[in-house]
């Protein structure tokens, strides 16, 4: 398979792209999937679907850079059959069925720098986890290489510590079979 620009083909079995622009939706949707079948220009497509009539379109950037919101991932999702489940931060953790859950797609605040000056802002930035043979890993574009979490422990573990800092959104990415069933929560 060849590999998008900004790939890393390391670990050579994880797909994992690095951030460009402002693409961090798109860079997490291929994470997760673990192959490049989202672009910009999909993306953007998604955009005019899902606001036709307007002229600046609330679900990326004005400036064209990218900056795309929930729904994008969600509607590019279901283009493909799958469903994006919110989950609730109320819950514990140990409710989350893992081996039903094709990946997570997280929301993060991110700070904002200029070259090594960093800023007192806080942008948002989307974040892939995704199990490859049987180890889960974290898929961040801005981190060089994909980073090893381990088993269900270890992404159970990265997640109460994402979800304890606050403003952490929750994605879980599963079947639609999975979404109708609601198998993606324990309820033993």
């Amino acid at each position: 398979m060849s590999q998008a620009p900004g790939a890393q083909p390391s670990p050579p079995s994880v797909y994992h792209e690095r951030q460009r622009l402002e693409l961090c939706a798109v860079h997490a949707l291929n994470n997760v999937l673990q192959q490049q079948l989202f672009s910009q220009e999909a993306a953007d497509e998604i955009c005019k679907r899902l606001a036709p009539d307007s002229r600046l379109n609330p679900h990326r950037s004005l400036l064209g850079t990218g900056n795309y919101d929930v729904n994008v991932i969600m509607a590019a999702l279901q283009g493909l059959g799958l469903a994006a489940v919110w989950w609730d931060r109320r819950r514990p953790l140990s409710q989350l069925a893992l081996p039903q859950v094709l990946g997570l797609i997280l929301n993060l605040p991110s700070p904002v720098s200029l070259g090594l000056l960093s800023l007192p802002l806080r942008r948002r930035h989307w974040v892939a986890l995704r199990q490859v043979d049987g180890v889960y890993y974290n898929l961040d574009s801005k981190l060089r290489a994909p980073e090893a979490l381990g088993d269900e422990d270890g992404v159970r573990a990265f997640l109460a510590a994402a979800l304890a800092q606050g403003l952490c959104e929750v994605l879980l990415v599963v079947t639609k079979e999975v979404e109708e069933k609601g198998c993606w929560l324990r309820t033993d």
